[in-house]
């Protein structure tokens, strides 16, 4: 996988890319202009929201029952809690409440005690204090230390005067139904019920019922985010569908133009009565559009088109190749091509044509090519020789760098075989000083 990117080899029957229909479409795009490549940019980056939405909508759809299982618990939970009214602190109010009126008689009892010492019958307290100040006011005049202690008892007369009111009050409020204890037990055994489901005390169970409204908001914006991913779904899909279009038309425009420069080089390398074309297909959406893309070759006149890795000819798999190399070359950012048996089935004349597009690909690119005809190897810039030397033992190939000298010779003995002539040596160089 790492050569790919730097040699493109090409044999006889392994055309590696160009064989394969999974590669098509990548070498088209290649020769695709600006346009192309921002409907491209465009179709990944509606593709890619859609899928999002879809996949987060997905999500949001399989937890709705569970959702809305949620959603009924804690509204349940929330009447619950808001039906008891609760308010801060009643549990301990209601608590001393309780008390009091279970200890009633007693309360009353030393409450009424308390006031008739104070301030009933004959002999009371407030009485007796009040008898104690007119006294001491008689001869606070003799002494500062009895003016101060008449003043200090004279206070207390007054505050106790004070406490009436308050203790009868008190005293009233001892008085009380049976009905109204029954209904102060049943209030805070419903608190006590609530404090026990919802954290154990009022404010905790308040508290709940807060978090629980929070949660329940959070629960019915889920149905509003489903249809805003609806929404979001729908728009980013017909942009998708919009921009894989468009991205299919300029695929299309594109083929037309590929189609005309391959045929045009077909041409040229006496492949008069091939056609090349491109086929489209719809298949499953992708970021990379929808397109399937195969290339398509006619290799005689009335033969019907057919894919490229069904051509049977070595041949002229090696001149579709050539011709594809010669209109992407620039494209596809491989340095080095590598050209094994490009000569198998083509004569000397189309062996001259076929030199000549390696040379001109040669610009560009490193060019290493394997051939047995002299009119292609004449256009290297350098020529090495590949010798198979066998044993008894063993098997050895060799790669050998040729001089201008030994260049001459082997170019001499391709052109005429076992025995070099003179006239091969002649004709030998005529190719070299032809293809500088």
């Amino acid at each position: 996988s790492i050569c790919k990117g730097i040699a493109d080899i090409h044999g006889q029957y392994d055309h590696q890319s160009l064989l394969d229909p999974e590669n098509h479409l990548e070498i088209l795009d290649l020769f695709g202009d600006d346009r192309l490549q921002q409907a491209k940019q465009q179709t990944s980056a509606s593709y890619q929201a859609f899928t999002k939405a879809a996949a987060e909508l997905a999500a949001l759809r399989k937890n709705l029952k569970e959702a809305q299982r949620q959603r009924d618990l804690l509204s349940m939970e929330v009447a619950d809690i808001e039906a008891a009214r609760l308010q801060p602190e009643e549990d301990i109010l209601l608590e001393e409440q309780i008390a009091v009126m279970q200890h009633s008689e007693q309360i009353y009892q030393n409450l009424s005690a308390s006031y008739q010492s104070l301030f009933s019958g004959e002999t009371n307290a407030l009485d007796a204090i009040g008898d104690s100040v007119s006294r001491l006011q008689s001869v606070e005049g003799f002494s500062a230390d009895i003016k101060a202690l008449t003043e200090e008892l004279s206070d207390l007369y007054y505050r106790i005067d004070d406490l009436n009111n308050g203790l009868r009050h008190m005293i009233d409020r001892v008085s009380f139904s049976p009905a109204q204890l029954d209904d102060a037990i049943e209030r805070l055994e419903q608190i006590n019920r609530i404090k026990r489901k919802f954290g154990g005390t009022v404010e905790a169970a308040l508290s709940y019922a807060e978090n629980a409204k929070a949660q329940l908001e959070d629960l019915e914006n889920s149905d509003e985010k489903i249809r805003s991913l609806e929404q979001a779904f729908v728009t980013n899909k017909n942009q998708y569908d919009s921009a894989a279009a468009r991205l299919t038309e300029l695929r299309r425009q594109t083929a037309d133009l590929l189609c005309r420069n391959v045929n045009r080089e077909l041409t040229e390398l006496n492949f008069k009565n091939a056609i090349f074309d491109v086929s489209f297909r719809t298949g499953t959406p992708s970021e990379n559009g929808s397109d399937l893309v195969e290339f398509l070759i006619s290799a005689n006149k009335g033969e019907e088109l057919r894919p490229l890795a069904k051509v049977a000819s070595g041949g002229e798999l090696s001149r579709i190749m050539l011709a594809l190399k010669r209109i992407i070359g620039d494209l596809d950012g491989i340095p080095t091509m590598i050209f094994d048996e490009i000569d198998t089935g083509i004569s000397g004349a189309t062996a001259g044509i076929v030199g000549e597009k390696l040379r001109s690909i040669a610009k560009s690119h490193q060019i290493i090519c394997i051939t047995h005809l002299p009119q292609i190897a004449a256009m290297g810039d350098h020529h090495y020789l590949i010798k198979k030397m066998s044993d008894d033992s063993s098997t050895r190939t060799t790669v050998v760098p040729l001089s201008q000298e030994e260049r001459l010779e082997e170019l001499a003995r391709l052109l005429s075989g076992t025995e070099i002539t003179d006239s091969a040596r002649a004709q030998a160089a005529e190719l070299l000083q032809q293809s500088r």
